[in-house]
């Protein structure tokens, strides 16, 4: 009897304790907020937000100086438009409920239901709140990178329908395929760790089908079309390249070192392809130039953005070295051959850039820098490398048809070209009614958008 009294004791001292458990279990299996990766994962989206006026000082620097204006505007005000877009109805296209594995449905319209508590499907340790506006950034830059390809002479009002048309009918479902839970490009296995089909092949081939539409620039082939200031173009090339890394390292939504990983090879393949534009450059032209050197750090960041949580350094220096020959090509060889006139080679380096980072993913991933990818050709899986493929052209198909459908309705309603007396006088003052340079040509006050300035 005694025995039995002090076990009923012990099992008495323990219920309070049970009790007091219970909670803390239930808890457990529910996801938690990580104060860490919260504010890694903030710090990161503003960084993305960067990347886009980064992108109009990169982009303003290289058009003339009639069009500054007007470029610089064309990624501001996609700021505003995208923003809307993406609470909206963007990101529940993009993200939502899969519907058909081919886009999201309408249950997170306006942002339903997306709150401060997190969406284990899509990262267990931030608020759902905080994926989100990480993955507008995204959507933001990349209708923004389109934009260079048809600089200097677009309409406004064109550009405005056109950027929302896109965004909603390329983008969104694009990054369901590839980024949704249940869109059939992840069911299938592509790898795509930060935007390289999503972001970078879509821009591209949409700015070719873009460029091929609305037709060359005025003197294209037949006068200079120069660079009007570098200093600004290369300035935006580091603000991209500052930028990127949350671009990158905050893909893995975790302050962790798959982040640590990211960061290093997306720095370490800008510089590898900024070194080898300038090499071949300089083999072919016969001087290496500021602008290569610039061009080629973007070249590198766009191939290692679907790599960047899969590879390991060494590739990332081959991903960076064939990035930076091979857009050069592209941009210095391929596109005179071909006559087509992408303002400022969105083609020549995302569309290009791309596709190869895409597909070399496929032959250098590795499981042992992230498990939850695939090992690629080079670790002795040759299937990961079809399944890029088949990436690459659903992205190619997708962008090309829905940039051309998409244009051939808004000229439906708008003209997509500026006249040829509007284009000769430049967009600031033919669309926007101002000159970035007025104060130092006629002593005007800065920011004057009435003074008329018609033939300066």
């Amino acid at each position: 009897m005694i025995w039995r009294s002090e076990r009923l004791k012990r099992l008495l001292y323990l219920v309070p304790l049970m009790v007091l458990a219970m909670p803390a279990c239930a808890l457990a299996d529910e996801p938690s907020i990580d104060t860490g990766d919260t504010t890694f994962i903030l710090l990161s989206a503003a960084l993305v937000w960067i990347m886009t006026p980064g992108l109009a000082l990169f982009y303003g620097g290289m058009v003339r100086r009639k069009n500054v204006l007007s470029t610089i505007m064309h990624s501001f005000i996609i700021i505003c438009l995208v923003s809307v877009q993406w609470v909206l109805i963007g990101y529940t296209l993009a993200f939502g409920p899969d519907h058909g594995h081919l886009v999201g449905d309408l249950s997170w319209l306006g942002l339903k239901d997306v709150g401060q508590t997190p969406n284990a499907d899509y990262a267990a340790t931030i608020p759902h709140l905080v994926f989100m506006v990480f993955q507008l950034m995204f959507a933001i830059i990349t209708a923004a990178l389109i934009t260079g390809s048809f600089a200097e002479r677009m309409r406004f009002p064109a550009f405005l329908a056109f950027s929302l048309l896109w965004t909603t009918i390329v983008y969104d479902p694009l990054a369901h395929w590839v980024w949704g839970v249940d869109g059939w490009l992840r069911n299938l296995g592509a790898l795509d760790f930060a935007g390289g089909t999503v972001v970078h092949i879509s821009s591209g081939v949409s700015g070719l089908v873009a460029a091929l539409v609305l037709g060359r620039r005025r003197g294209y082939g037949s006068e200079p079309l120069l660079p009007h200031n570098l200093p600004m173009t290369v300035l935006g090339a580091a603000l991209l390249w500052f930028g990127w890394f949350g671009f990158n390292a905050g893909s893995a939504l975790a302050a962790n070192g798959l982040a640590a990983s990211a960061f290093v090879v997306t720095n370490t393949a800008a510089a590898a392809a900024a070194l080898a534009w300038v090499i071949v450059e300089w083999m072919h032209h016969g001087k290496p130039t500021v602008l290569g050197a610039a061009s080629g750090c973007v070249a590198g960041l766009v191939a290692i953005t679907p790599a960047a949580g899969f590879v390991t350094p060494l590739p990332a220096v081959l991903i960076g070295l064939v990035a930076g020959a091979v857009c050069y090509l592209a941009v210095a060889v391929l596109k005179p051959r071909l006559g087509y006139d992408d303002a400022l080679d969105v083609f020549g380096v995302h569309g290009v850039g791309g596709t190869w980072g895409a597909l070399a993913t496929g032959l250098f991933a590795t499981t042992a820098v992230n498990p939850a990818g695939a090992d690629g050709l080079f670790y002795g899986n040759a299937g990961q490398l079809w399944i890029q493929l088949v990436g690459v052209a659903a992205s190619w198909a997708l962008a090309a048809v829905g940039t051309y459908v998409i244009l051939r309705v808004v000229s439906l309603f708008c003209k997509l070209r500026a006249p040829a007396d509007e284009e000769e006088q430049g967009l600031d003052i033919s669309q926007h009614g101002e000159d970035g340079y007025a104060d130092m040509v006629l002593g005007a006050p800065a920011g004057n958008g009435t003074v008329g300035l018609s033939g300066v």
